[in-house]
C-alpha cells in the first residue's frame, strides 16, 4: 500500500513520528513537497518527489501521474485543505476540505462558530496588501491580539493595547509578509489549555490536554505545557462542541482555547496532532502507538473503541528561550536519562555557535526538554533540577 504525504521541511514529528509509523504499517511512503533537497535524509522505504504542495491541482497530477495511492496525509498546517481535496478527489478516506479550510482560516473559523450560534468574538480581516489604516475605524474592544489569518507557531501575534499601536503593528507584518491577509481580534480572557483528540469520522477520543504557559505580552511564546489526563468533562463538551461545528472528526486535532469562568473560547484549532515534540511525550505517557493509529485512521480502518491509554502518566514539556539576538556559545547536549523512575530528554534545537536574531516567536526556541512519569512532583522535581542545573548562553 502506498501513502503519499504532503509536506514542507521535515518536522520531529514526521521524522520520529509518522515515517517509523508508516515502515510499521508496511506502507511505502512517497513525500510530496516542494523542498525536496530538505528531504534528503528519508528512510529506505520512502521517496521523495518535488510538487508545489501548495496547489492541490499540482498535487492531484503528481498523484496520478505516479504509482496509485491508497492514501494521502499531511501533518502540516499549511497543506491541510490540499490533502483533504488530493484524497476526495481520488475516493481515499480523508478529511472534509471545508473543515480543513475553517481550520486555517482563523476569519472563517470565528464566523462559522458565529452562524452557529457557539461563540461570537468581536474581529476585524485586512486583506493582502490593504491599508492598515482601517483598522483604526474598526469597532474593536482593545485591548486586540493582531495576527495574520493563516498564521502558525505565534509568528507575527502580537497584543495591540489601541488604534494607534494597531495600525502601526499591521504595518509592521505586511512589510514582512505583504501576501498575508491580518486579522485583529478581541483578547480573550483566561487560562490557555489545549485539547488533543483522535477520530475515524465515526467516534472520536479525547486523549488528554496540555495547560500552556505562555510569554508575558505583547507577544505569545508558548513556554512550557503540563500534561492534563483528565480536562473537565464540561469543558471539553464546550470544545467538541465547536470541533463538530467545523467538521473536525477525522484524525489528529490539536485544539487551542481558554477557559474563564467556566467557559471554553477556541483561540485556534490545528487540524493535525500537536508538535514541538508534545506529541512525542503523548504517545510515551498514553502507553500507545500514536502515530500508528492515526494514519490507520486515513488509511480508513476504524479506530478501537478503546485504545488502552494509560491514564495515570504526568508529563511536561518545557523551552529553552533565546532572550536576545547574539551566537549560541554554550548549551547542554543532547541527553536522555532516568531519575527517581521519571524519564528525561533533551533535544537541541539550535547548534552551539550559531547566531540569529530575537524573533519573539518559537523561533526562539534553543531546545526542549520532555519528562515524563507518574507522579507530578517528582516530574516537576526532575524538569526544574536539569534547568537549574544546564546553561544557555547568547553572545551579542
Amino acid at each position: 500500500m502506498r501513502m503519499y504525504l504532503l509536506a514542507l521541511n521535515p518536522t520531529d514529528s514526521v521524522t520520529e513520528g509518522f515515517l517509523p509509523a508508516a515502515a510499521r504499517l508496511g506502507l511505502d511512503v512517497t513525500i510530496l513537497t516542494d523542498q525536496p533537497s530538505a528531504h534528503r535524509d528519508v528512510p529506505a522505504h520512502t521517496e521523495v518527489l518535488e510538487c508545489d504542495v501548495h496547489d492541490f491541482r499540482a498535487v492531484i497530477n503528481r498523484i496520478a501521474t505516479h504509482h496509485r495511492a491508497d492514501a494521502v496525509f499531511t501533518n502540516s498546517d499549511h497543506l491541510q485543505t490540499q490533502a483533504a481535496l488530493a484524497a476526495d478527489y481520488f475516493g481515499l478516506p480523508g478529511k472534509d476540505w471545508r473543515a480543513a479550510l475553517r481550520a486555517k482560516n482563523k476569519g472563517e473559523m470565528r464566523r462559522h462558530l458565529a452562524a452557529a450560534g457557539l461563540d461570537a468574538v468581536r474581529s476585524m480581516e485586512l486583506a493582502a496588501g490593504q491599508d492598515p489604516s482601517a483598522f483604526a475605524a474598526a469597532d474593536l474592544p482593545y485591548p486586540v491580539v493582531l495576527k495574520p489569518r493563516e498564521g502558525v507557531a505565534s509568528e507575527d501575534v502580537i497584543l495591540a493595547a489601541d488604534p494607534e499601536e494597531l495600525v502601526a503593528r499591521a504595518k509592521e507584518i505586511q512589510a514582512r509578509r505583504p501576501h498575508a491577509a491580518l486579522l485583529a481580534e478581541e483578547f480573550l480572557t483566561g487560562e490557555l489549555y489545549t485539547l488533543e483528540t483522535l477520530g475515524d469520522g465515526r467516534v472520536r477520543h479525547v486523549l488528554g490536554g496540555f495547560h500552556t504557559a505562555v510569554s508575558a505580552p505583547p507577544v505569545f511564546i508558548e513556554e512550557r505545557l503540563d500534561f492534563v489526563a483528565a480536562p473537565p468533562e464540561p469543558v471539553v463538551a464546550q470544545v467538541t462542541a465547536q470541533l463538530d461545528a467545523l467538521g473536525v472528526g477525522l484524525g489528529a486535532c490539536h485544539t487551542e482555547y481558554v477557559v474563564h469562568e467556566g467557559r471554553a473560547r477556541l483561540i485556534e484549532v490545528n487540524y493535525r496532532v500537536i508538535g514541538d515534540q508534545c506529541d512525542l511525550l503523548l504517545a510515551q505517557i498514553l502507553g500507545i502507538e500514536l502515530f500508528e493509529l492515526i494514519l490507520r485512521a486515513h488509511l480508513g480502518e476504524p479506530l478501537p473503541a478503546d485504545l488502552g491509554a494509560r491514564r495515570d502518566g504526568a508529563g511536561r514539556v518545557e523551552y529553552a528561550l533565546a532572550d536576545r539576538a547574539g551566537t549560541l556559545t554554550a548549551a547542554p547536549a543532547a541527553t536522555d536519562r532516568t531519575v527517581d523512575g521519571v524519564r528525561l530528554a533533551y533535544r537541541p534545537l539550535r547548534a552551539v555557535g550559531e547566531r540569529h536574531p530575537h524573533y519573539g516567536t518559537n523561533r526562539d526556541y534553543l531546545g526542549v526538554l520532555r519528562v515524563t512519569g507518574t507522579d507530578r512532583g517528582a516530574v516537576d522535581r526532575v524538569a526544574d533540577d536539569f534547568v537549574a542545573a544546564e546553561r544557555w548562553e547568547i553572545t551579542p
